[in-house]
């Protein structure tokens, strides 16, 4: 999750509507991927990831333009970091991409899954600490009042918190093809640390409304804390929809299934590097 951000000046950074380009840019290419996929993709795949670029709209677009209100800019970061990544990984894009690009690009894709970074950066206990520790970083350090005057900072911290987020919410129940993805164990154990380490964050902000984040020469405390309370009870509500999510893909994959054979094309294009990865989660 992120945290609130202030935005005094950044509105001349740019049109207030730019921001939502990218995102009309993902939901677009997913839904024409959707329609070329020769196999049928399931529409509450597609159904997922537009719910994740509504939130996303959402974040960049009306709530963008509270300037000055912690808690705006919290709602804000809650949907950047937390709730529409899930959206998105439920969306399965990678999957989708598997099943409509030409094989060098699968084969590309296969290798990158490989890829020993990845391994590490796509391990739930790495990407809960790319996530909750990248909040309490902004919250405990000068990197807030830093990204407050800096445009170009405030930007690359929202695309960080939704980098980690989406991260964060693959390595646990992502169903898409993930490297050495760790047993349930691991998984429920690392969300449940990080929910606990939002938790006291969310908490010491309260608690410390009169000197966090460090650096403010003109801070509301009592705005703060209505932020902080809206960091805990948001924050609550999104981990529980990824534990939902958590369990209800781990049961998906211990169910057996019969999968459809693809196209005769899907299998002539197919190498013997990526067959495994072109199967539908």
């Amino acid at each position: 999750m992120t945290v609130p951000l202030a935005h005094a000046g950044h509105a001349a950074a740019g049109p207030s509507w730019l921001p939502l380009f990218p995102v009309a840019v993902l939901a677009g290419g997913y839904l024409l991927a959707a329609v070329r996929d020769p196999r049928g993709w399931d529409h509450r795949r597609t159904a997922a990831w537009l719910v994740g670029c509504a939130l996303l709209a959402v974040a960049v677009g009306p709530l963008a333009q509270t300037p000055g209100d912690p808690r705006g800019h919290m709602a804000q970061h809650l949907l950047l970091g937390m709730l529409a990544p899930l959206g998105l990984v439920l969306g399965a894009p990678v999957t989708l991409l598997l099943h409509v690009a030409p094989a060098p690009m699968r084969r590309l894709v296969g290798r990158l899954l490989r890829a020993r970074p990845l391994h590490l950066l796509a391990h739930p206990v790495t990407a809960a600490l790319l996530s909750t520790g990248g909040l309490a970083l902004v919250l405990l350090t000068p990197l807030y009042v830093a990204a407050e005057r800096h445009p170009s900072l405030h930007h690359a911290v929202h695309l960080h918190y939704l980098a980690a987020g989406y991260l964060f919410a693959w390595s646990l129940a992502g169903p898409d093809p993930a490297p050495r993805r760790p047993g349930l164990a691991v998984r429920v154990g690392a969300l449940l640390a990080a929910a606990a380490g939002h938790a006291v964050l969310a908490k010491y902000l309260y608690a410390q409304a009169e000197t966090l984040p460090p650096g403010l020469t003109d801070r509301d405390p009592e705005a703060f804390r209505s932020a902080a309370q809206l960091m805990y009870y948001g924050g609550d509500l999104a981990e529980l929809l990824l534990a939902v999510a958590l369990f209800a893909t781990w049961y998906h994959s211990r169910r057996p299934r019969t999968r459809p054979s693809p196209p005769a094309s899907i299998k002539r294009l197919a190498s013997p590097h990526d067959e495994s990865l072109t199967q539908t989660s």
